[in-house]
C-alpha cells in the first residue's frame, strides 16, 4: 500500500535578511508604544476634599513636635496587629486630602462617608463587599454624614459597620 507523500512548504513565510532587519528596527518602537499605553491606563488617584462643619484645634495630618496626628475628636482608633480591613459593602475608595487616609463610600448608604487612616496597600477605585481595603498596625476610623448644605459632620460610628469591616475573611 503506497501512501502519498506530504510536503510542507514555508515559502510563503520565508523572509530575507532585509525583512528581518526592518522588523528589528521597528520592534523597539512597538514595544515602547505598548509600554506607554499600558502606563496611561493607571493614573494616580486624585485626593478628594471634604468640608467638615466642626472645627477642632487638632486634626488628622497635623503635626505636634514632629509627630503626625493620626486621629482627633470623633475618630475611633483600633489596634489591628497588621490585620486586614475589608469593605463592609460594595463601594468606592478614594484618596483623602489628609495624609495616610482614604475615604470609603457605598451607594447602599449614600449619606455616609468613612475616613480610614493608618492603612497601607490600598487599591483605590471600586471595591466589592468583603474584599480587602488595606491592612495596618492601627486604624483611625471616622464616620461622616452629609448635611443638606453639602458639608459633612463627624458622627458616632455604627458598631455593625466596624464589625463587618474587621471580621476575618
Amino acid at each position: 500500500m503506497n501512501m502519498p507523500a506530504i510536503a510542507l512548504s514555508f515559502s510563503a513565510f520565508s523572509w530575507d535578511w532585509l525583512s528581518w532587519r526592518k522588523l528589528a528596527q521597528y520592534l523597539p518602537l512597538m514595544a515602547i508604544a505598548v509600554g506607554l499605553s499600558s502606563c496611561a491606563t493607571r493614573s494616580a488617584p486624585v485626593p478628594r476634599s471634604i468640608t467638615l462643619q466642626q472645627q477642632w484645634a487638632l486634626n488628622p495630618g497635623d503635626e505636634i513636635a514632629g509627630n503626625t496626628v493620626a486621629g482627633s475628636l470623633g475618630d475611633i482608633s483600633l489596634y489591628l496587629k497588621n490585620a486586614q480591613v475589608t469593605a463592609p459593602f460594595d463601594g468606592k475608595l478614594e484618596l483623602s486630602e489628609l495624609e495616610d487616609c482614604a475615604l470609603y463610600s457605598a451607594p447602599e448608604i449614600p449619606a455616609y462617608l468613612f475616613r480610614l487612616c493608618g492603612l497601607r496597600d490600598i487599591a483605590y477605585g471600586k471595591i466589592k463587599a468583603g474584599k480587602t481595603i488595606g491592612k495596618g498596625k492601627y486604624l483611625s476610623f471616622a464616620t461622616l454624614r452629609r448635611q443638606p448644605d453639602g458639608t459633612w459632620i463627624i458622627v458616632e460610628p455604627a458598631k455593625g459597620v466596624l464589625e463587618r469591616a474587621l471580621a476575618p475573611g
